[in-house]
């Protein structure tokens, strides 16, 4: 399957590295870049940036692999979107990363939180501290002079709708390379993924396995006979939903065994993909994209939905 025919050169097939545990982190990191992974997603948020730079330095030594042979994306937190804070944020993701130049950051959510130190800044009654001074576009242009220095190759947004991509897409003087979003059958987001292939962006899918939530995804009908039916494992039938679609995406196997299974990827015959196009279910599970806070959407409500 295809691997770096869009205009930044990014590997379609991404290793997300949001794993808590820090051990954790540089094995399956180390385990991904040997099964086959060029494409690593880090952030600032998942606090573990210092842990996957060192996985990856190892094993880039261990492996006789070049620093452009690898693709490594990190993101600006919500609490550091003020353009006076961008580049200071920037600088300490790449020390964290020991890298010296990144190939892709990405505004983590369209969300600017109260500045400072606090990642989930709360008031007295728990609700999030929004920082309404600045807007999105203000951040975009701290993250365009990133460009301009020549660390940064290329710039995204995560967590975002198509509403308010658009206006930010057409005020910018450096349009968005990549566009991350939760997408899968459940998910297919398809307006969007049109519009990005379109202006030639990156449609990055995360949770292309629908978060690993039983039941859900790997568990559906549809995708276990399909699975079944061709041989191959039901994450291994909806990684190649995705790719086949025209989506990059991100998977965060932690065993090497794992890493090997979501990198041994093929085309689906035409007919198992038209049938999982026809799956009705609309599910999103997590509800960042309306509030900048990472979370899951209960799965007790998910059940409800689908039942109707």
């Amino acid at each position: 399957m295809k691997t770096t025919d869009n205009p930044i050169h990014m590997p379609w097939l991404g290793f997300g590295t949001l794993i808590p545990d820090k051990a954790l982190t540089i094995s399956a990191t180390k385990d991904a870049l040997e099964a086959g992974f060029r494409h690593f997603d880090s952030a600032e948020r998942y606090k573990n940036e210092s842990e996957v730079g060192e996985a990856l330095q190892a094993g880039l030594a261990a492996g006789n692999i070049a620093r452009e042979d690898i693709f490594v994306t990190t993101k600006l937190w919500n609490t550091n979107h003020r353009p006076e804070r961008v580049e200071p944020a920037f600088e300490a993701s790449l020390e964290r990363l020991q890298l010296d130049y990144l190939d892709l950051y990405l505004i983590h959510t369209p969300y600017a939180f109260q500045p400072g130190d606090d990642q989930d800044p709360r008031d007295q009654d728990g609700n999030v501290i929004y920082d309404r001074e600045i807007t999105l576009l203000d951040t975009w242009r701290a993250m365009e002079r990133l460009v301009d220095g020549g660390k940064c190759r290329a710039i995204g947004l995560s967590d975002i709708t198509l509403k308010d991509l658009l206006p930010l897409y057409e005020a910018a003087r450096i349009k968005p390379a990549v566009v991350q979003v939760e997408s899968h059958p459940y998910l297919p987001e398809t307006e969007l993924l049109e519009f990005c292939q379109e202006k030639g962006i990156v449609f990055l899918a995360f949770a292309p396995l629908g978060h690993g939530m039983r039941p859900g995804l790997l568990e559906d009908p549809v995708i276990v006979d399909i699975a079944s039916r061709i041989g191959k494992t039901p994450a291994q039938v909806l990684l190649a939903w995705a790719l086949q679609r025209g989506t990059a995406l991100l998977t965060t196997p932690k065993t090497a065994a794992r890493a090997k299974e979501n990198f041994d990827i093929s085309p689906l015959p035409q007919e198992a993909f038209d049938e999982i196009n026809s799956i009705q279910t609309r599910q999103r599970l997590n509800n960042v994209v309306n509030t900048g806070v990472p979370g899951f959407i209960p799965q007790v409500n998910l059940k409800r939905k689908t039942k109707h």
